[in-house]
């Protein structure tokens, strides 16, 4: 065995140095893809101001939905322009 290893001592370390190098290979294509993957992930998440801004307009919407849905009084109405005006200056920030 000792007399194998001395024979073909560089045949080895050749080969032993592709594997390596074909390993090392592949690993550059998953950071890539990786990278894709984060990148994408963070075009589609919201920052802390945007998620407030949606959760109030939501809260503003279910607001202005249960005010329909129950009996119509002057108040009523005009809470519910009050909400279509808020609801305007928030998507326009």
């Amino acid at each position: 065995m000792k007399k194998f290893i001395e024979t073909n001592f560089t045949v080895i370390v050749l080969v032993i140095a592709l594997l390596s190098f074909f390993k090392s290979c592949g690993g550059t294509r998953e950071l890539t893809k990786i990278k894709s993957d984060i990148k994408a992930i963070k075009d589609s998440t919201y920052t802390k101001q945007e998620l407030n801004r949606e959760l109030k307009i939501s809260g503003l919407e279910a607001e202005k939905r249960m005010i329909q849905a129950t009996s119509r009084t002057l108040l009523d109405v005009r809470r519910q322009t009050e909400i279509e005006e808020e609801i305007k200056t928030l998507k326009s920030k």
